[in-house]
């Protein structure tokens, strides 16, 4: 049987999975990825559902993995200003990007609208350049055995004629980027803690009457909060947009299947006419949502990335932002201890991965409950407490500063591939 070796083996081609390889690109070590689909690397015809706010940080990851390039030339949308409101009330806060220093001068953007396809497909073409990593697909793992120096995978896919192949592989380190039911989570028997939001994500692209002016938008409702993302039209129009509304399942079912005129006239209502009248011009999809955090992000010869690790709430759109990050970091600790001559599949030499991503999880985690606490439901002293706070945040020039910076994505503990890039 053929056996090959790799020093890292990444389970899950997906954004988070791809962005580790490509961080790993510039090393003298060997890279395999295993994806079940082999991803589209046309630009589809239409725009895709599922979409991601990516922050700057996550900008400045793929503009130095090479993928931002391909993002550039196909569909994105960059946003210069977002603004945040509660309905029927006073709560509101507006900014944008010039307001925040990151150098001698402000960003230009906030950061940018993009379907997750284009950014999967960008970070395919990287990795597919990349002399040291190996992509398998479509294959998918049937086991894995930890060794003390190493892990054995066992793969199978489809070969010619779609009969299936096996695949065996020995590694140093095995990474779950495969999603949030992660199968190599499972397999290591790592605990989870998680809980129901009780909410359902309905997504669709819509079209405006107005224009979008290059502005995030989004509104707390009392069933649960409304987002109004921006996309490129391509045309150089700027009236598609790109909808994630909270909302308890019933209603998110109801919504998702009554007839096109009600559903416009109520997503219409629902946004207060902020954009004009709302018409949809996709399949609507529907999500549950779930918050989950893996009580381990690393083993012996195992650590976990993304949605594997962790998954919240997508009240601000931070969950792939997060999952980047992830890849960073772990990247990061990787070719350090590569340096060091350490192994790099030790549990003692991947603890400083799990607490620096751990933490940022946690709190991220901690930050999404407070915020659909507190902005759920109609209580007057909820809704007087969340108002006068954002209005306190939009008054106050340092605080609001701050604010904005965390949605960029630049915070203080950034792995180096996602820092500013400071231009000449």
């Amino acid at each position: 049987m053929n056996i090959q070796s790799f020093d890292v083996t990444i389970i899950g081609g997906g954004m988070v999975g791809l962005a580790l390889a490509c961080a790993l690109k510039d090393s003298d070590l060997s890279v395999a990825v295993i994806e079940g689909k082999t991803p589209n690397l046309e630009l589809p015809p239409e725009h895709e559902i599922r979409v991601s706010a990516l922050s700057q940080a996550s900008k400045n990851l793929l503009t130095r993995l090479g993928a931002w390039p391909h993002i550039s030339a196909s569909r994105h949308q960059p946003y210069q200003a977002m603004q945040v409101w509660d309905r029927d009330s006073f709560g509101k806060i507006e900014f944008d990007a010039q307001s925040v220093k990151t150098g001698s001068s402000g960003e230009q953007n906030l950061g940018a609208i993009v379907e997750n396809s284009i950014i999967q497909a960008a970070l395919w073409q990287c990795a597919q350049a990349a002399s040291n990593i190996t992509l398998f697909h479509p294959f998918h793992c049937q086991s894995v055995a930890m060794g003390e120096r190493e892990s054995w995978l066992s793969l199978i896919g489809a070969g010619d004629n779609n009969k299936s192949v096996t695949q065996s592989l020995t590694t140093k380190l095995v990474v779950g980027a495969d999603g949030a039911n992660s199968w190599l989570r499972t397999q290591a028997d790592i605990p989870l803690t998680s809980w129901d939001y009780g909410h359902h994500a309905l997504v669709a692209t819509i079209e405006t009457d107005l224009n979008h002016d290059n502005t995030a938008r989004q509104v707390f409702l009392p069933e649960g909060p409304l987002a109004f993302l921006p996309l490129d039209n391509g045309d150089g129009e700027s009236n598609l947009c790109s909808i994630v509304w909270s909302l308890p399942p019933e209603l998110a079912a109801e919504l998702s299947q009554c007839d096109e005129t009600e559903f416009n006239r109520r997503l219409t209502t629902a946004f207060d006419n902020r954009l004009g009248y709302c018409q949809v011009k996709s399949a609507r999809g529907v999500f549950p949502l779930k918050m989950r955090y893996a009580r381990r992000f690393a083993k012996e010869r195992i650590a976990l990335v993304g949605d594997a690790a962790h998954t919240i709430h997508p009240l601000a759109g931070l969950g792939v932002n997060l999952g980047f990050l992830d890849a960073a970091a772990l990247a990061q600790t990787i070719l350090d201890n590569h340096h060091q001559g350490k192994d790099i599949g030790e549990l003692v030499n991947l603890r400083s991965y799990e607490r620096w991503r751990k933490s940022e999880a946690m709190q991220m985690i901690a930050a999404m409950e407070g915020f659909k606490q507190l902005f759920s439901g109609d209580n007057p002293l909820k809704k007087l407490v969340r108002d006068v706070g954002l209005v306190a945040v939009d008054k106050v020039k340092p605080v609001k500063e701050v604010f904005v910076r965390h949605a960029m994505g630049l915070t203080d503990d950034l792995p180096d591939l996602a820092k500013p890039i400071i231009k000449d």
